[in-house]
């Protein structure tokens, strides 16, 4: 039996649809609680920031096939 894990699988943004790729980050914003610091950013504020450090290449959109989930994380 092979018990070997898939690897993690990086998602180039730009393979998404502007929707899928809204979803996928907004999904992702609100999962993670992320923190902005003192200031309060609206939702779609938070997903901005996330899509532009995905263009800037900060961050990576990934995909666990053992789980099939979809993440982002730092570049």
């Amino acid at each position: 039996m092979d018990d070997e894990v898939p690897p993690s699988v990086v998602v180039p943004y730009s393979e998404l649809a502007a929707d899928l790729l809204h979803a996928v980050v907004e999904s992702y914003v609100l999962r993670e609680g992320t923190d902005y610091g003192e200031k309060e950013f609206s939702l779609e504020e938070k997903v901005a920031h996330v899509i532009s450090q995905l263009k800037r290449g900060e961050a990576q959109i990934v995909f666990d096939p053992e789980t099939e989930t979809v993440s982002i994380s730092k570049a």
